[in-house]
């Protein structure tokens, strides 16, 4: 895992500045400690900061082909890269290093672009074709790692996190309305938006062409499910065992490291199922899980369990409010989005032990919870659709709302969003409602329509949460940010590539049915899995909200927050928030862990990063 950046002219007679392309460098110093490099020519600067994974001495990038005409960096890792040389190598392909991603400059010489459909992995690259003079830049399938890019008036401009990007003197520093408005409406972010007006996030499975001056994005995979009629229907016996040898190579494939690989343990049946899997496999790692004081949100029992079940060497660190407040600007720093939730300050302490323990790879079990019905929505789904239905001008809005976004006014997914809109502009303040037609995210439709249309109502659910939630939120804000801000790459098995695809061609009763949400995924983990994890209740990673850093009385916390800095800001209402301040703070006020937003905590986390970036206020 690594960080990169660069920039290539959009015009003749234009320079690639050195010193531009070294700052912009330096800001992924935490996404690669271990030693950077760069590759200037005519009119195109890369650059690359590495974290030392695989071929410890000699992985160093950029890399080239054989005769230099290709130069590529990469952020990531490809994980059926022995594969692939060994099929290079019998074409007559020469490497200089045993480094996966080297894999890369080759398969691009046989095949171009088409490389794309042969990879299975997580990474963000950039290739330069010099006979052609043209930029190659791809991100994942799922979108686990990051990549961001903007157009000046001469350049085009990329790097793993928009701060790399924003470090450009060519690129402004303002809020984009519409990435505010799209974290206060959806789960998070959905790229390509960014929090940084002019600065895209490239979507997963999607590639870019920069060449004369001209930049094109293209897609090459999606999530596709069948139709209604088009299951191939297997016996239900085979499911659970099918995804069980998947998921054991997809583990195989995230061992193979030169460094320390462990594990995260939440308590739940996900990472658990991973560390069974992980402990058949390869001798007693380490493994790390958050603990809490709170008996409420505390999962250790659960945790220590499986721990002892695959006899790993476990570490656990209770959190705190404490850690929440001294780690929220640095989480935003990272992050560079508000948040909802405080639990992206625990993912960031759990790098951090697993780093000082020496452990710099780390596997979880991210994904499954989209890819086989783990949250209540699919239960209700399974019940039947409608979101809460009723009648008159307000559903009839309703309706062309959701016609909008999803193309179906039947489907529901997260919340009445005409509803929504309203209280939303109560929130915003009076420069912002002014000019809210052009920022609202409700205009903007996230997915294509058309990915939805005659699917199972699950797998409809599925497809929004995949690219909606997982992509941009869970794998990007509180996943790869959190675990690189300590320099850890985290590694994904339920997103392996044929684990997805095998996903979508799993009935939807074996995902939801009266037994269970995830069914498939708990007959997969019989026999490794201790029962007391397998059959318990869904329970979400979770951590104390904005009520918890009031009740704290931290004075920074309170000044963000204070009506005259709202004011100055110039994007909420000093009142509304004056409002929400006295409600959280109430006797016995509690957001509810799965229909709530903390609205309040996005609000602060709002006006960290406006400080942290340097951002405009409005008006």
């Amino acid at each position: 895992m690594c960080g990169i950046a660069g920039s290539m002219a959009l015009r003749n007679g234009v320079t690639v500045d050195q010193s531009v392309l070294t700052r912009m460098t330096a800001t992924l110093h935490h996404r690669g400690p271990d030693s950077d490099g760069a590759f200037l020519t005519d009119g195109l600067g890369l650059g690359f900061r590495r974290l030392s994974i695989n071929d410890l001495g000699g992985g160093s990038q950029p890399m080239s082909n054989e005769d230099d005409s290709v130069v590529m960096v990469c952020n990531g890792e490809i994980f059926n890269h022995r594969e692939l040389r060994a099929e290079l190598i019998a074409k007559g392909h020469r490497f200089r290093t045993e480094c996966d991603v080297e894999v890369l400059v080759h398969l691009y010489e046989e095949e171009g672009t088409g490389l794309l459909r042969r990879l299975n992995g997580q990474f963000a690259f950039a290739i330069y074709d010099k006979t052609l003079r043209r930029l190659f830049l791809a991100r994942d399938h799922v979108g686990i790692l990051p990549l961001h890019y903007a157009r000046t008036a001469d350049h085009f401009v990329f790097g793993s996190e928009a701060k790399a990007v924003l470090e450009h003197p060519g690129v402004g520093r303002e809020v984009d309305l519409t990435g505010l408005d799209q974290v206060l409406t959806f789960p998070g972010l959905v790229s390509p938006r960014t929090m940084f007006r002019g600065v895209s996030a490239l979507r997963g499975g999607h590639y870019l062409l920069v060449q004369d001056g001209s930049v094109q994005e293209f897609p090459y995979w999606d999530l596709t499910y069948p139709r209604a009629g088009e299951l191939a229907v297997e016996p239900d016996g085979y499911y659970a065992e099918a995804l069980r040898e998947l998921l054991t190579e997809a583990v195989r494939r995230r061992l193979r490291a030169d460094v320390p690989v462990g594990f995260y343990l939440s308590g739940g049946l996900d990472s658990s199922l991973i560390a069974a899997i992980v402990a058949e496999l390869a001798p007693p790692t380490d493994s790390f899980s958050i603990t809490f004081p709170e008996a409420a949100i505390d999962e250790s029992g659960y945790q220590r369990l499986m721990a002892q079940k695959v006899s790993s060497r476990h570490h656990e660190r209770e959190f705190s409010t404490t850690d929440i407040t001294e780690g929220l600007r640095r989480m935003v720093l990272h992050a560079e989005t508000p948040v909802k939730e405080t639990y992206n300050t625990c993912s960031m302490v759990l790098a951090q032990l697993a780093r000082e323990s020496g452990t710099s790879v780390i596997l979880t079990g991210e994904g499954a919870d989209e890819l086989f019905g783990g949250y209540v929505g699919y239960r209700f789904d399974r019940l039947g659709r409608g979101g809460g239905r009723g009648g008159g001008l307000g559903e009839a809005l309703e309706d062309d709302v959701r016609r909008q976004l999803w193309g179906d006014s039947g489907i529901f997914y997260e919340r009445r969003y005409h509803a929504w809109r309203e209280a939303k502009l109560g929130l915003y303040s009076a420069g912002v409602r002014e000019a809210f037609h052009e920022s609202d995210c409700l205009r903007f439709p996230p997915v294509d329509p058309a990915s939805l249309a005659g699917r199972d109502p699950l797998d409809q659910r599925s497809y929004l949460d995949f690219r909606m939630r997982l992509s941009d939120h869970l794998l990007s804000d509180h996943g790869d940010r959190m675990a690189m801000a300590h320099s850890v790459e985290a590694r994904y098995p339920f997103l392996d590539r044929e684990v997805v695809e095998f996903a979508t061609r799993v009935p939807a009763h074996l995902k939801v049915n009266p037994l269970g949400e995830k069914y498939v995924v708990r007959q997969a983990a019989q026999g490794l899995v201790p029962p007391e994890i397998i059959d318990r209740e869904k329970f979400g990673f979770r951590a104390p909200g904005s009520p918890a850093l009031l009740r704290a009385d931290i004075e920074w916390i309170n000044d963000m927050l204070s009506p005259a800095r709202i004011r100055r800001q110039g994007y909420f209402d000093p009142g509304a928030v004056e409002r929400l301040r006295t409600r959280y703070m109430a006797d016995g006020f509690e957001i509810h862990p799965h229909y709530g937003d903390d609205l309040l905590l996005v609000v602060l986390t709002f006006g960290i990063l406006l400080d942290t970036f340097s951002l405009a206020n409005h008006g």
